[in-house]
């Protein structure tokens, strides 16, 4: 997949193309639907077909401060994109000039003069242009002017709801990661560096690995999950545990991960979490015995549910 920052870097000689536009945060079954659609559509049309997204999120130049949590980070985007099959991806930084382009000059400025679009994919809740004045009844008026057409994308639901970044955001944060799972298409999904926390989990005897998040991660709810850590390749069962703990007073939420059968070093290293089930919520214990007895339940459960 051919990769662009900013739509200035469009090639000249790219030629006609099928082009569907989006945040595509988390890279849902919903979009999974309309970038499918879009490179089928360009493979019966012997077109490229593009996809072009921003960075940073629309929401922190339009409301500043209002940065939506982040269910996947640019690279990690890229990569499920490209899974799809997509010729190329074009990344539009999104600055506060950008943000000021009328849907008219949207248009014209990247569908038309730099991706030289002959169709254009879209769900029916698609806005564009400053302040989302352009829908789809515009950009169909547009597309006759300049000379592409517009097509429909279904939006995808599941037991009545339509996936949305929104609502994934909101299973995520509620700690319902089935949920997230299901409409995502694959376990929600963490990704930090191990950095070195108060080394108490070793002195347990559940030494965990303490991820250095995104700052606008989407982090699920405080409490205790199953999952998989991976790193080079490498898929470790793993007991996760979100929150402060609260038995030791700590005050700054941490994502800590017990890798089960590892006995390895991974400061330093560059890791994800697959969040899969929800085991309980974060408790205050009132010693220590207690606690560890707990812990090796929860290992104990993350076994069970994993295998």
């Amino acid at each position: 997949m051919q990769r662009w920052r900013g739509y200035e870097a469009v090639p000249g000689d790219l030629g006609r193309s099928v082009v569907t536009i989006g945040v595509f945060d988390g890279v849902h079954r919903g979009h999974q639907a309309i970038i499918g659609h879009t490179v089928k559509r360009a493979k019966d049309l012997g077109l490229h077909s593009v996809v072009v997204t921003f960075d940073p999120h629309p929401a922190e130049v339009v409301r500043p401060g209002s940065h939506p949590a982040v269910l996947t980070e640019p690279v990690r985007k890229a990569e499920l994109i490209a899974e799809l099959g997509v010729d190329a991806l074009c990344v539009v930084p999104f600055t506060p000039a950008f943000s000021q382009l009328g849907a008219e000059e949207f248009v014209h400025d990247v569908l038309v003069e730099a991706l030289h679009a002959a169709v254009v994919v879209e769900g029916d809740n698609f806005r564009f242009g400053h302040r989302a004045a352009g829908d789809m009844a515009l950009l169909a008026k547009l597309g006759h002017t300049f000379g592409f057409t517009v097509e429909e994308a279904p939006l995808v639901a599941g037991e009545g709801l339509v996936y949305s970044s929104t609502y994934i955001r909101s299973c995520v944060d509620a700690g319902d990661v089935k949920a997230a799972a299901a409409a995502l298409g694959r376990p929600h999904r963490v990704n930090g560096v191990v950095v070195r926390g108060d080394q108490r989990g070793r002195e347990l005897g559940f030494p965990t690995a303490n991820l250095m998040t995104h700052r606008y991660a989407a982090i699920p709810a405080d409490g205790v999950y199953a999952g998989w850590l991976l790193r080079d390749g490498e898929r470790l069962m793993t007991a996760v545990s979100v929150g402060t703990n609260p038995t030791f007073s700590g005050r700054e939420r941490r994502v800590e991960a017990y890798a089960l059968d590892f006995d390895g070093d991974l400061y330093g290293e560059r890791v994800a979490v697959d969040f899969v089930a929800h085991q309980r919520g974060q408790l205050t214990f009132t010693d220590i015995p207690a606690l560890i007895e707990q812990m090796t339940k929860d290992v104990a459960e993350t076994r069970t549910l994993l295998s």
